[in-house]
């Protein structure tokens, strides 16, 4: 299960569809070297995000 506090690095080693997932809610930074140590609630704050409505699509 992914959780707001796993980092966008644990969450597209994870999961397989996670970078066009999170590319999908505008999150172009999957590839950024610094955005894998940012954890979901934090990657959702910055890019004024809804959290639940990513974490929901990221456990499906």
């Amino acid at each position: 299960m992914i959780t707001k506090d796993l980092t966008i690095g644990e969450v597209i080693r994870t999961k397989e569809d996670a970078p066009q997932i999170l590319m999908s809610f505008g999150m172009g930074c999957v590839g950024c070297p610094s955005s894998q140590a940012e954890t979901i609630e934090d990657a959702t704050k910055v890019h004024g995000l809804n959290l639940e409505e990513l974490l929901e699509a990221l456990n499906k």
